[in-house]
């Protein structure tokens, strides 16, 4: 484990974790798609995996601005959110359960990466890298609207149909 001195050490680790994040993401929401019953929340997560793609592009555009690796670095936090989300795939609920149980699951997802990035804008905009910083508030403007829609789809219909 690297030794983290100064604001800038530490922008670039959680550069990497959310880097890792998004790529432990790319691999889970296609299985998070395929096992929801409503068309909609396939949907979402559908749009969500194009959107991740683009995440983890502009985190490469931020890392080579900053000239840093994104590295190998594995985001435990985001194994253990993908972990929570498998095991919502794995239960024998019924399609109305399955469905709200993958937003709360999801849900939990996008809160840790709106914690990241917006916790990474700030070092970025402290350290006044304005490029990276821009780059890091567009993603997480992103993960607030998915957010926002996940918590639409639950409370509109959803967790309703799972009563």
């Amino acid at each position: 484990m690297s030794k983290l001195k100064t604001l800038d050490d530490l922008l670039e680790h959680q550069l990497k974790d959310l880097y890792s994040a998004e790529k432990q993401l790319i691999e889970a929401l296609p299985k998070m798609a395929k096992n929801t019953e409503d068309a909609k929340l396939k949907q979402a997560f559908e749009n969500h995996l194009a959107e991740t793609q683009e995440q983890k592009a502009r985190l490469e555009k931020v890392c080579e601005i900053l000239g840093i690796s994104p590295g190998r670095m594995k985001c435990k936090a985001m194994e253990g959110l993908v972990e929570e989300g498998e095991e919502a795939i794995d239960e024998e609920a019924t399609p109305e359960v399955k469905d709200a149980s993958l937003i709360a699951a999801a849900q939990r997802i996008e809160h840790y990466e709106i914690a990241g990035y917006g916790t990474a804008a700030h070092y970025a905009e402290r350290l006044g890298h304005t490029e990276a910083a821009a780059l890091l508030r567009q993603t997480l403007e992103e993960e607030q609207k998915t957010d926002t829609l996940l918590n639409k789809l639950a409370k509109g219909y959803i967790n309703a149909k799972a009563e």
